[in-house]
């Protein structure tokens, strides 16, 4: 049995070959990404700076049609850009919500005869209307 080596290089350069496309094709799909949510952040901006200066300009009783245009339009160019992104095959990643977290730190149970009636005072214990913020009697905060 004789073994062939250059049947064996010839396998391992196309093998090679095809790793080095692949990992060509990897790069450029991850830096049109890159390159998309970089559009889509400088979009969110625009928008923002928009409606500050619309704002702004509506506050003030002012107008400035040509600078709402001028926004307006950097908008209309982003979203193109983000168009032929979408159209050369790039995925629309939608942003991930983290989950809040918030430690809840449970405090010791009070005794029952300590706690005041929902419409009394905590400090003086006087009668109050539930919707009041400070106690009439007192002036504590309720």
């Amino acid at each position: 049995m004789a073994f062939d080596f250059d049947l064996l290089m010839k396998k391992g350069a196309e093998v090679a070959e095809a790793a080095k496309r692949t990992a060509v094709d990897l790069a450029d799909k991850g830096k049109k990404q890159v390159d998309l949510v970089n559009e889509q952040a400088k979009l969110a901006k625009a928008q923002r700076q928009l409606g500050a200066l619309v704002y702004s300009l509506a506050k003030n009783g002012e107008e400035n049609q040509p600078l709402v245009d001028k926004y307006i339009q950097a908008i209309a160019d982003i979203e193109a850009a983000i168009e032929e992104l979408k159209a050369e095959g790039v995925e629309v990643e939608e942003p991930v919500e983290e989950p809040i977290v918030v430690d809840v730190v449970e405090e010791p149970a009070a005794e029952p005869a300590d706690e005041p009636k929902p419409n009394t005072c905590p400090q003086c214990h006087a009668e109050v209307q539930e919707d009041a913020l400070f106690c009439n009697q007192c002036g504590a905060q309720l």
